[in-house]
């Protein structure tokens, strides 16, 4: 689960470019499943906000893949004309025991259907 916070408005096709930049970096430094795409956008007002990406997510991926990830989506975000000094990443990684999936089981209970291992 992810969300993006950013500080003005931008033209919807933007919005949708940024959002696509954080799904393709998951897929890619993460290995998400495809269909994977729990991802909110949000804007504020500009003297009370930078570009901010919070990614909720299983633990147990490595350092690398988390550099990754970041690197990834500071990459997509500079094509869109964001500053890399203007882009916070932080992550997330409640243990598994803390989310109620497929029904309200533990996750640590249930086959993801994909590794955490990357």
């Amino acid at each position: 689960m992810s969300k993006i916070e950013v500080r003005r408005p931008r033209p919807p096709e933007q919005v949708q470019a940024m959002i696509e930049a954080v799904y393709l970096a998951q897929r890619e430094a993460l290995k998400v499943p495809e269909d994977d795409r729990q991802i909110r956008y949000i804007e504020h007002r500009p003297e009370h906000f930078y570009t901010y990406v919070e990614i909720l997510l299983f633990p147990g991926r490595s350092l690398q893949a988390k550099k990754a990830l970041f690197r990834s989506i500071v990459e997509r975000f500079g094509a869109l004309g964001i500053a890399p000094a203007d882009i916070f990443i932080v992550l997330q990684e409640p243990p598994l025991d803390n989310w109620g999936i497929r029904g309200g089981q533990p996750a640590s209970e249930v086959d993801l259907g994909f590794s955490l291992n990357v």
